[in-house]
């Protein structure tokens, strides 16, 4: 196994996960627990590649898979945050829609190429001899997911905004009692989430595996969401945990190309089975940092 290939490939297969994952992680920051960030994925992944054979554009697809994923998380968010149904149950039911309506529009798509983002040439960053290949000859959404992983760490612990939206998190209550509109904040915050899982499962379809296969998410939004409970709501932890699940799926690739002595199955389970563990083990004195009002509806008359 080449180790700068390697590392390019971890940098690839991570990104789908750490943008979910970072999304997500604001939604639950706000006091919102979405379960469906699969079911976002999966719409973003299909509509992204729609739009993209259709219009011959991967931006316009990815544009696309963002806005119909934060619709579609919409839904959610007046279901949970306006009509107060349980967050749970419902995050749950956008995974089976996600899911249903990805297979229905998806299916005219099967067995087609779509275009894809280039690589970007860094000027004199990507000429470096090992680090060039490795790390600056990417696309964009690398980039880009990095470059939020840091907007989201920044905006959550430097600015107002992100401590009205914190604050909204720990006590509701207490919020609204200052003022703050709790539901159009949570429901922003959703929209944001729905917005990061449309990109991720886009970057599955359009740049990871260039088709569309029905339900081609397997399971990542799950792992996104454990990610965002075990890295106990921090951007960094986060981070690592998206890049650990990336490394693993990249490395039982390789193992299972070169015919490595191991059932085909355990090695397929592994990435799920090593990130968790992983993760766990980071957390095992206790998950903390958890929002003191995760899950729990708001009642504006409160």
């Amino acid at each position: 196994m080449n180790p700068i290939l390697l590392v390019a490939s971890i940098m690839v297969s991570a990104t789908p996960i750490l943008l979910a994952a970072i999304g997500e992680m604001v939604v639950e920051k706000s006091g919102v627990l979405n379960l469906g960030v699969e079911g976002m994925m999966i719409t973003g992944a299909v509509v992204g590649f729609a739009v993209a054979v259709n219009t011959g554009s991967p931006v316009l697809g990815f544009a696309a898979a963002a806005l119909a994923s934060a619709v579609l998380s919409l839904s959610f968010g007046v279901l949970t945050q306006v009509f107060l149904s349980n967050q749970v149950a419902t995050g749950l039911g956008l995974t089976l829609v996600g899911l249903g309506l990805s297979a229905l529009i998806g299916k005219p798509y099967e067995g087609m190429k779509s275009p894809t983002l280039p690589k970007l040439d860094i000027p004199l960053l990507g000429d470096l001899p090992v680090l060039g290949r490795m790390l600056f000859s990417h696309d964009i959404m690398v980039y880009l997911s990095l470059a939020l992983v840091a907007a989201v760490w920044a905006f959550l612990k430097f600015t107002r905004a992100g401590l009205i939206l914190r604050a909204v998190g720990e006590s509701h209550d207490a919020a609204h009692a200052l003022g703050y509109k709790v539901v159009r904040i949570r429901l922003m915050a959703i929209f944001f989430g729905g917005a990061c899982a449309g990109l991720g499962g886009a970057y599955l379809s359009l740049v990871r595996v260039p088709q569309w296969t029905e339900g081609m998410t397997a399971g990542a939004g799950w792992i996104a969401l454990a990610i965002v409970v075990f890295a106990s709501w921090r951007a960094g932890r986060v981070l690592i945990g998206a890049y650990l699940f990336g490394g693993v799926t990249v490395l039982q690739l390789n193992l299972q190309a070169a015919g490595a002595r191991v059932p085909v199955e355990l090695l397929s389970t592994s990435p799920y089975l090593i990130t968790i563990l992983v993760l766990v083990l980071i957390s095992a004195r206790g998950i903390h940092g958890a929002p003191a009002c995760l899950g729990r509806p708001f009642h504006a008359s409160s």
